[in-house]
This record gives structure tokens, C-alpha cells and sequence, in this order.
């Protein structure tokens, strides 16, 4: 056959047999129409036939019995056309060179329709998938897998409206079951994992954390009487048995006094989600085995033989659930005369269960007088409909997704280009979608991103997941904005899940960002423990309208992103004008930042930690002063362990009472065994999760000068958090000015606009002042590090 017949002969087959292509743990294969080289029993007529018909409409039956009518060019579909298969398949809708993209439909011989979008052969974009038993999938999909936002109704009455990714339950998502029961929260890889909150039909309630479809972590249960228990969920490593620590608070409307344990609700309404004996499989073993089988089904039913010759199959295109899905469905198999059809696995949540498998519940704590939980106060107003802010959410979220969805290559050496300011790319966001941006229900506006490869190393270097970053920030939980902008004019956002925070920037920061980018990174990449801000990325929205407005803004880390509460936070500079807080005593909350005056406490460190933290912050220092850089701070979260209990309950913090009631002086013993401590789960490093001694200070009047009062010996226990902030202020002519017009008014060296070299000292002297090893006085802090000062 030469090269002209063999090309025309298209006939053959329009289902050329690909190698399917791994997509997360699926192998799927594109729907196309091809030539099939391998059939030599097309003749030469034939071949003339296609060639009189090249362009235009053409019906044609295939040797293997398919039928094909509608457009083509060049060979191949191209256009609108419809495909029939000889085993009862249809796909009716647009083609694009040989392969199904564009709008159309593809319908099973079991009654199983997709409708929607398709790309290069794949399900592809927005469709709605109808199953032979009446299940219904409305929502994105990507390559074939569920993948985006999309809503799910089962054959059994459950239903799923939330985030998908790889064709598995991820994000944010509510799962309401028939009953009544509903899940609303975070899920991860199908199972629900993160933080959520899960209320029975009965009015039963759990909120707190979850790990592969197990409580996990902090948590409050509360029966429908108004019972609550509060405690800590944990799952034993060697056993996978869950475990609790905790306080039951008996409601006065209660049947019964004697304490309740709510594994008894999980073991008897949930027994899919709790993992119990140890010589049961566990949920992840099950979900693996389902896995494999799943994969197993997979290989058999796409239709690809070992065989050689004649005895091929050709591959249709399959819809396979997701393999850890709560009901997982293999839709249309028989590809070889398979049956099965459809394989399911549900979670059952009606009554009626049982507990077996559970150990024997342990019992709780008893507290003879009940204290009704308060709830906890969440920092900042969620971004509602309605907000002022709410379609500038839309908008951050539609271009943070957009940019981080372009992955490419992460390469360590940058080259200098990436950093150039000039880097920039902006994207246009018509409301109606384009080639390389999804429709939206916002207005028309563009997306510039500052320097992506930069930040997409960043996020490297600082351990972040790209598809955790685009869930923590473009999920289905809103926004939160603090109550208040800035002393800057800037406003902060907070995601859902505390872990990033968005700052809208001026013109001058974004510069100064910009012109320091290069020194940060290769700081950031020197100094793992870096103490300076982590920055996750630099945007920009240029809204549509007669103004052309422009909001650009930075995404950073949260410092107190924690599991821990942080009951008192300060934010330290070292300068003493105007460093005090300007709220009365009777409002200050855990939300209220201190200032240096403010502050009444040493933090006293082990000897290993207090050295690295010096090292860093002069490292840091150093960094941000040949940046010439001036009026950054140290802010520190506080966390009090004693009176957990109390803080835990009440959901609220009384300082006074932090202050005043007495608390157990802690020995270098008990620091020492709490740092070796084998069952904590929050890793320790310099900056997070750090065990410390904070010990009372004392002025002896107001108006003393001395910036950090006499110690009192009142230790308490506490865990840290702290980090260096507001990098982005330059020493520049504003500020100079600043400091000469200060400077007839007050001390010099008291406020704030100094130069970066006196501020940095200023600062560390301030700093180790604060901070202190644990059995060192602080005058013998102080001059061992001004010895070390001068040698350096």
C-alpha cells in the first residue's frame, strides 16, 4: 500500500488503539478518529472514495461495521458528525481533526449518557454524566475525572456538592446521606480529612478536626440534649485504633448524669469511617484493596488485548469513579462482555449498626457541675455575598487558581531574567471565558502575576503543595477579612483554614518587593529557618470600568496558623513612641496585637534553641539591613498551657486570670521532658510549636522609662510562635523626613524611622533582651551577645 492509500484510509477504524496515559491513579485514553496502518484489507477504491469526499459531508459504513455520517476534512471528522460503534455506543457532537472536542454527547448501550464538553478526545471541561441506575454527576471534569467543582446525586438517595480532583472527593465539600445525616467540611483523596463538622439526623454534632474519615485532633461533640464532650481525637500508629482525651459536660436536661463516650455514636452510626480492631482492616487498607480492584476491572474492560492481528479491541471511552469514592461506581464495563457493570461501595450511616470492632470505651472524665461551651471566636468577618469585597474575592480566587494551575518546571538556579521586574504576565478574564481562562459570573478583568517562576520556586523551598495551596485559597470556604485595615491603609484577608494570609499592597511596596526579590531568594534558600516573612506569591486585578482601578496584593504565611489557640500576641520593634496599644484593658482579646511597651514578659528558651535563634536573627538582620531596610518587628504568639482546660471550654480568654490566680512554677525538669515528649504531634522548629518559659515582669510605675520591667519569678508554661514582619519598608526620603521632624519633638532614638543600620541593633539589643536562655541572667545575655557583636 503506498503512502497516498495509506494515507486516506481512514475507514478502518475511528478508534485508533492508544497506550492509555497515566492520569493521577487512573489510565484513561482519548476518544479519536484515525488512521489504522496495521488494516491492510482497505482497497484502493476505497481509498478514491475518501479522497472525493476529503471535504465536505460524507456517510460512510467502516469494514469493522461502525458507521460514521457528518463532516470531515482532510481525512478525518471535522466538524459536526455522528459515530455509531457495532456494540450499541454513540457519540454525536463536534470533532476537531479526528477527535471528539467541543460539545457533544456519548451514550452507553446500558442507557449511562455523558453530555458536555470534550478536549482532544477526553471528557473535558463541563458536563453532566446520567448513570444506567440513576446516579447523576453535574460539574468539571479533566480528562475523563471528575476534577473541579461539581455536584454528585447517588442512585441511593446521597448526595455530594463540593470539590473534585483526579475524580475523587478534594476540598471543600457538604455529603448529605438519605437519612438526613450531612458532612460539610474538608475532604482529601476522597475521604474526609481536615476540618468539618458532622451532624446526624438526630441532632447529634461533631466539629473538629478529621484524618482518612476519623475524628483527629481537637473536637467538640455535642448530643442533641445539649451534652458536650471536648477533648482530643488521636489514632494509635501500630493499631489504627482512635482514641480520646477529653471532658464530658452533662446537660441539666439530660436522662442520665453518667458520663457518654461518643465513640459509641461513631462505632454504631458510622462503622465505614472508624478503623477498629487491630486484626480488622483498616480504612486505608480497604480503600487500597478497592484501589486495586477498581484498576484491576480498569485493565480488563478498556478493551485492549495482548493479541496481535485480527483479535484487537478498540477502546471506548470509559467513566471511571473515583477509586476511594464514598459510592464507587465502574460505569459501562462489558466491554468484553464483562457483566459486573457496576461495582459499589457505600458507607452506611442508617441506625441499626453495631459497635463491634470498637474496643471497650473508656471513661470519661466526670465533672459534677456542667459549664456550657461558649463558641469559639473566629479572628475576622467572612466575605459573604453581599460584602463590599465579595467580587474582588471572586476575582483573586479565578486568577490565583489560573496561575497556579500553570505548573511548569521548578529549577533551583534561577536565572537572572525571572527576577526581572519586567516579568510579568496578564491575563484577560472576559465573563464569558476564553481559550486559557474558565466563564465566570464576575465582571470583565485582568490578572497580571509578578515574576511566576520566582514564587513558584518559593513555594518549593517552603514546602507547599500546589494543590493545598489552591485549595486553602480557591476552595468553597469565603475569605475572611480582619476588622480593621492596617496602619498602612492595606486590608487582610484570611483563608478558611488560618494557613495564608492576603494583603492588598501600594505601588511602593510592590517595588520594594521586587527590587529585593533576588537577595530574598537566595536568602530564603541559604537559611532554611529564616525567621523573615514568607512570601507565596505577588498579583495584581486591574478591574474593568471608567477608573481602570488596580489592587495588588501578596500572599504570605500566617504565623499563627496553629493547633494550639493563641491567647496573646505582641508585636516588638524595639522603639518605645507610641508603642502602646490604644485599646482599655477591659477589651483586649486574643485578637488585640501589644506593642512593646505593652509587653509584660520574659521568654525564657532552652540553651540550644536560644543560640539558634540568635544565629537567625542575626542572619536575618544582616539580610534586612544591607536591603536597607527599617521598621520590620518580631510578632509573637503566645500560647498559655495552663488553664487549658478552662480556655478550651469557655472559648474566650481571661487575662486576669492568666495573670493573677497562682500556677505551678515549672522546673527545668519538666521543660526538658516536655521537648523530648514522643507523643507530640506538632513538630517543633525555630519560630513554631516552640515549649518556653514566659515569666512575669513587673514596672514599678508608668512612667518609668524602662522598656521590659523587673522579673517576679511567675513562670508559666507556654509555646511560641514568632516571626519577623512588615519587611517591605525602605529607609526613604518620607521616613528620613519623618525622623528630622520627630526628632525636635521627642528623643531620637525612641521612635521608629531610624536608619537600617541603628534599627537592626536596635532591634537585636531589644530582642535578646526578650528572649533569654533558660538559667541565664539577662545582663549576662546581653553581653555575651555584644561580645559577639564584636567579633563579628
Amino acid at each position: 500500500m503506498h503512502e497516498h492509500t495509506r494515507a486516506w484510509a481512514w475507514e478502518a477504524t475511528v478508534r485508533k488503539v492508544q497506550h492509555p496515559q497515566p492520569v493521577g491513579r487512573r489510565r484513561v485514553s482519548p476518544m479519536s478518529a484515525a488512521d489504522d496502518y496495521e488494516t491492510a484489507s482497505s482497497s484502493s477504491s476505497a481509498a478514491g472514495d475518501v479522497c472525493e469526499h476529503v471535504h465536505g459531508y460524507m456517510e460512510r459504513g467502516l469494514p469493522n461495521g461502525d458507521f460514521y455520517t457528518g463532516q470531515w476534512r482532510d481525512g478525518a471528522p471535522h466538524g459536526a458528525g455522528k459515530y455509531l460503534w457495532t456494540d450499541g455506543c454513540m457519540y454525536e457532537g463536534e470533532w476537531r481533526h479526528g477527535k471528539a472536542t467541543g460539545r457533544g454527547k456519548f451514550s452507553w448501550p446500558s442507557g449511562a449518557t455523558y453530555e458536555g464538553e470534550f478536549k482532544d478526545g477526553f471528557m473535558d471541561g463541563s458536563g453532566t454524566y446520567t448513570g444506567a441506575a440513576g446516579d447523576t454527576y453535574r460539574g468539571s471534569w479533566s480528562m475523563n475525572l471528575k476534577h473541579g467543582s461539581g455536584k454528585k446525586s447517588y442512585a441511593n438517595g446521597d448526595e455530594y456538592d463540593g470539590e473534585w480532583r483526579a475524580g475523587l472527593q478534594d476540598g471543600s465539600g457538604r455529603y448529605t446521606w438519605r437519612n438526613g445525616t450531612e458532612y460539610t467540611g474538608q475532604w482529601c483523596a476522597g475521604l474526609i480529612h481536615g476540618r468539618g463538622a458532622l451532624v446526624w439526623s438526630n441532632g447529634n454534632r461533631y466539629d473538629g478536626g478529621w484524618e482518612d474519615g476519623c475524628p483527629r485532633g481537637q473536637g467538640t461533640f455535642r448530643w442533641a440534649d445539649g451534652s458536650v464532650y471536648v477533648g482530643r481525637w488521636t489514632r494509635d500508629t501500630p493499631t489504627g485504633i482512635v482514641q480520646q482525651k477529653g471532658v464530658y459536660y452533662p446537660s441539666p436536661a439530660a436522662s442520665s448524669p453518667t458520663a457518654r463516650d461518643p465513640r459509641d455514636v461513631f462505632a454504631r452510626d458510622l462503622p465505614g469511617f472508624m478503623g477498629a480492631r487491630p486484626d480488622s482492616p483498616s480504612p486505608r487498607k480497604s480503600r487500597a484493596s478497592s484501589v486495586r480492584a477498581a484498576n484491576g476491572r480498569a485493565s480488563s474492560a478498556s478493551g485492549l488485548s495482548n493479541s496481535s492481528g485480527g483479535d484487537r479491541k478498540y477502546e471506548k471511552i470509559c467513566i471511571w469513579e473515583s477509586d476511594g469514592d464514598i459510592t464507587c461506581d465502574i460505569v459501562d464495563g462489558p466491554a468484553l462482555g464483562d457483566e459486573a457493570g457496576t461495582a459499589r461501595r457505600s458507607v452506611r450511616t442508617d441506625d441499626g449498626g453495631d459497635d463491634r470492632g470498637l474496643p471497650p470505651p473508656s471513661p470519661a472524665p466526670h465533672v459534677t457541675q456542667w459549664v456550657p461551651p461558649r463558641e469559639v471566636k473566629r479572628q475576622g468577618e467572612t466575605i459573604a455575598k453581599g460584602h463590599k469585597h465579595y467580587e474582588l474575592m471572586l476575582k483573586l480566587q479565578l486568577g490565583i487558581r489560573h496561575a497556579v494551575g500553570k505548573q511548569g518546571p521548578i529549577v533551583l538556579d534561577l536565572k537572572s531574567s525571572a527576577f526581572d521586574p519586567k516579568e510579568k504576565v496578564w491575563t484577560k478574564f472576559p465573563p464569558q471565558g476564553s481559550k486559557y481562562t474558565p466563564p465566570h459570573n464576575s465582571c470583565d478583568f485582568r490578572w497580571k502575576d509578578y515574576c511566576p517562576q520566582v514564587f513558584r520556586t518559593l513555594r518549593k523551598l517552603f514546602k507547599v503543595d500546589a494543590g493545598d495551596y489552591m485549595l486553602s485559597l480557591c476552595g468553597n470556604e469565603a475569605l475572611r477579612e480582619l476588622s480593621s485595615p492596617g496602619k498602612s491603609g492595606s486590608f487582610f484577608y484570611l483563608t478558611n483554614d488560618d494557613r495564608y494570609m492576603i494583603k492588598t499592597m501600594k505601588k511602593s511596596e510592590v517595588k520594594m518587593l521586587l527590587k529585593m526579590l533576588p537577595a530574598y531568594y537566595n536568602h530564603v534558600r541559604a537559611f532554611e529557618n529564616t525567621l523573615v516573612t514568607k512570601f507565596f506569591g505577588l498579583h495584581c486585578v486591574k478591574l474593568a470600568g471608567a477608573n481602570q482601578k488596580k489592587v495588588r496584593f501578596v500572599i504570605m504565611g500566617n504565623l499563627f496558623c496553629s493547633e494550639y489557640p493563641i491567647h496573646r500576641r505582641f508585636d516588638l520593634k524595639g522603639s518605645s513612641l507610641g508603642r502602646t496599644t490604644d485599646k482599655p484593658h477591659t477589651e483586649i482579646d486574643q485578637y488585640t496585637t501589644l506593642k512593646d511597651l505593652d509587653l509584660n514578659f520574659i521568654f525564657r528558651l532552652k540553651k540550644q534553641w536560644f543560640h539558634e535563634f540568635q544565629r537567625q536573627v542575626d542572619r536575618d538582620c544582616e539580610f534586612l539591613e544591607q536591603e536597607k531596610i527599617m521598621d520590620y518587628s518580631l510578632l509573637v504568639g503566645v500560647h498559655f498551657r495552663d488553664n487549658t482546660e478552662k480556655l478550651l471550654t469557655e472559648g474566650s480568654i481571661d487575662f486576669d486570670i492568666i495573670n493573677n490566680v497562682p500556677t505551678p512554677r515549672l522546673s527545668k525538669g519538666n521543660t526538658d521532658r516536655f521537648l523530648a515528649g514522643p507523643n507530640r504531634s506538632p513538630k517543633i522548629k525555630l519560630g513554631a510549636n516552640m515549649p518556653s518559659r514566659a515569666e512575669l515582669t513587673a514596672r514599678k510605675s508608668d512612667c518609668e522609662p524602662r522598656m521590659i520591667g523587673e522579673p517576679t519569678g511567675e513562670c508559666y508554661d507556654v509555646i511560641l510562635y514568632f516571626g519577623i514582619i512588615d519587611i517591605l519598608q525602605d529607609y526613604d526620603i518620607s521616613k528620613r523626613l519623618e525622623h528630622a521632624y520627630k526628632s525636635f519633638q521627642h528623643d531620637p532614638t525612641s521612635m521608629s524611622a531610624v536608619d537600617p543600620r541603628q534599627y537592626s541593633r536596635r532591634f537585636k539589643e531589644f530582642v535578646y533582651r526578650v528572649f533569654q536562655e533558660d538559667g541565664c541572667a539577662a545582663a549576662d545575655a546581653l553581653r555575651l551577645w555584644r561580645c559577639r557583636s564584636l567579633h563579628v
